[in-house]
């Protein structure tokens, strides 16, 4: 089995930081892409930002510049740094992880729980 853990969400207020950490766990052969989705209140989920496993990253209009992607492949885990957030930040984030596993050597996605990140206005 494969679980996704985030932690470090909470109640920052505006043009504050949070940095998120999504770690991966379980019987993992091989890490593809990673990123974040974030969803709130009554909104479909959207890409945050995402990191290849050469590097490469992509993020949203609404973040770029504010936000920054990373990795550690070693621990299997990926990052959010989070600046000057705004109230339209506000939302549930999830981590995505791209991999296959030691199993069934099938590549697939896997999601974290999410955590909250709330910037009151």
């Amino acid at each position: 089995q494969v679980q996704l853990v985030e932690s470090g969400g909470g109640l920052v207020q505006p043009g504050g930081s949070l940095r998120l950490s999504c770690a991966a766990s379980g019987s993992i052969a091989t890490i593809y892409d990673m990123g974040w989705y974030r969803q709130a209140p009554g909104k479909q989920r959207e890409l945050v930002a995402t990191i290849a496993a050469t590097g490469t990253t992509t993020f949203a209009d609404a973040v770029k510049d504010r936000f920054t992607i990373s990795r550690d492949n070693a621990k299997n885990t990926v990052y959010l740094q989070m600046n000057t957030l705004r109230p339209e930040d506000t939302a549930v984030y999830y981590c995505k992880a791209n991999l296959m596993t030691l199993q069934n050597r099938v590549r697939r996605n896997y999601w974290g729980q999410g955590t909250q990140v709330t910037v009151p206005s």
